[in-house]
């Protein structure tokens, strides 16, 4: 997933920890899942979510990030 929804890494992770925290699932308002070039709105449920790789550049050798 990326996501134009955060500043930065930081803001990215600290609204991950909180949703995580708050056992809710984590809305992305400005989104693209595999790279499409749609931007849309995604929900993601975090109960389902073993990990998440935060990084500010997209990169095929990074595979799926969020």
């Amino acid at each position: 997933v990326i996501s134009g929804d955060f500043d930065g890494e930081p803001e990215a992770v600290t609204a991950i920890a909180r949703a995580v925290d708050e056992r809710r699932s984590l809305v992305l308002m400005r989104a693209s899942y595999d790279r499409e070039a749609d931007v849309n709105g995604i929900v993601i449920n975090l109960a389902n979510v073993v990990s998440a790789r935060v990084s500010k550049t997209d990169s095929a050798e990074a595979g799926q990030y969020l």
